[in-house]
């Protein structure tokens, strides 16, 4: 006897908050670079406000993102702190009061 088993995956999402402090006079670019990197991922969506980066996308995908790009900006940039605030799920990013 067969038997059928139906198996939902689910992908589940992943909203995340990034600030970058770069530890050097000249914090602009490499704020820009970080965040101009982040903006290549196709499936990841960015919005970004004064105060930090918002991104929201499939959480393994979101997750692989900032191991990569953190990474990145620490062999180009050198010392860095980055911030990072999480919330399983997807955010509406474009939500204001």
């Amino acid at each position: 006897m067969l038997h059928v088993i139906n198996i939902k995956v689910i992908n589940m999402k992943l909203t995340a908050e990034i600030s970058c402090y770069p530890l050097q006079d000249n914090y602009l670019d490499p704020i820009k670079w970080f965040i101009g990197r982040v903006d290549s991922y196709n499936n990841i969506h960015r919005v970004t406000n004064a105060m930090a980066t918002q991104v929201c996308g499939e959480y393994a995908e979101v997750m692989a993102m900032l191991a990569t790009e953190m990474e990145a900006a620490h062999e180009k940039w050198g010392k860095a702190v980055f911030v990072c605030k999480f919330i399983g799920g997807e955010l509406d990013l474009s939500h204001s009061e």
